[in-house]
């Protein structure tokens, strides 16, 4: 509420001065009725209904002193502008993320899970997902169409590539997808559980390659090293845990993400990759500006037509018998 000529209001104090000078002597004043009803006087109840209708032409008056100060009603409105970051997932989909050391779950199930509720918190940013195992491919470009992301999350499993880990691959898929982008952020998080064994590209090139055109790496290791439960199918016994030997290279994920200016993660349990995601997510926020509009309305017309009213009301009133004495 805002009055667009205050200056006005000053005039109401002139109105109590007014009231007192066009006051009638009491013996002569209409607010008494003087209507005989059968012998006797009429009710106070009526005598008090015509003092009021003397009220009117004086808050006609205030009414309109208000309306020339032009008070004002502001409607407030407000949006929200993002700039989004461009994120590609990048993740492992080879055998060794079988392992069931995240039970009672795989290595793969969970990271799926996680990324999930990562790309539910991601609602302004285009979102990318790679998988790779022994070559790399893409299972979904940059959308903010995150239904269909999800869907195709959810389909990532194993046999989509020939075995291996070609993490020099995936990271640079991931770069192809994002280089061209003109959002001010670009970010790949690059999830896997082993060391690179496979592929044409080198993960430290692949790693340069980010760094050339600004993108930023986050490297996550998942699952332990060393001995772990992994089922295999066997002809004769069927599905059984089998204890198979794994090793990591956290030192090459390290060296990504320290040349790219991201970080490095080791996650060994469901909860430790949901904290690191939700890490990420605080570490990689775009500015959001806020822009706020106000629009007035002018009470001031409105107010004017009422003390109209009013003025008209006293004046019908004052014509009929109402106000004139016997």
């Amino acid at each position: 509420m805002r009055w667009d000529t205050p200056a006005w209001l000053l005039l109401l104090l002139v109105v109590p001065w007014l009231v007192w000078r066009a006051r009638r002597p009491a013996s002569r004043a209409p607010a008494v009725l003087w209507v005989r009803a059968g012998g006797s006087w009429a009710s106070r109840g009526v005598a008090a209904a015509v003092h009021a209708l003397e009220v009117l032409p004086w808050l006609g008056l205030v009414l309109a002193i208000v309306a020339l100060a032009r008070p004002q009603h502001g409607l407030r409105q407000s949006e929200t502008e993002t700039r989004g970051v461009d994120i590609a997932l990048a993740i492992d989909v080879s055998p060794s993320m079988r392992a069931e050391d995240f039970r009672p779950r795989n290595r793969l199930y969970v990271a799926k899970e996680t990324a999930r509720e990562f790309i539910r918190q991601r609602a302004h940013d285009r979102l990318g997902l790679i998988a790779f195992a022994g070559s790399a491919f893409t299972q979904c470009p940059l959308t903010l169409d995150h239904d269909v992301l999800q869907d195709l999350l959810q389909g990532l499993d194993f046999g989509m590539a020939e075995d291996g880990t070609a993490i020099g691959m995936g990271l640079a898929t991931a770069v192809a997808r994002l280089k061209d982008s003109r959002t001010p952020s670009k970010v790949v998080v690059l999830l896997t559980d082993g060391q690179n064994n496979r592929g044409a590209i080198d993960p430290l090139t692949g790693a340069e390659l980010a760094r050339t055109f600004g993108i930023k790496v986050y490297t996550v290791l998942v699952g332990r090293g060393g001995v772990v439960p992994v089922p295999v199918d066997d002809p004769m016994l069927g599905r059984r845990m089998q204890m198979v030997r794994m090793d990591v290279d956290d030192e090459t994920l390290r060296e990504i993400a320290r040349r790219t200016g991201g970080k490095f993660f080791r996650a060994t349990d469901p909860s430790a990759l949901m904290a690191i995601y939700q890490e990420i997510d605080r570490l990689e926020r775009a500015p959001i500006r806020s822009v706020e509009y106000r629009d007035y309305r002018d009470l001031g017309p409105a107010l004017l037509g009422v003390a109209a009213l009013l003025l008209a009301l006293y004046g019908l009133s004052s014509a009929t018998w109402a106000f004139r004495s016997p």
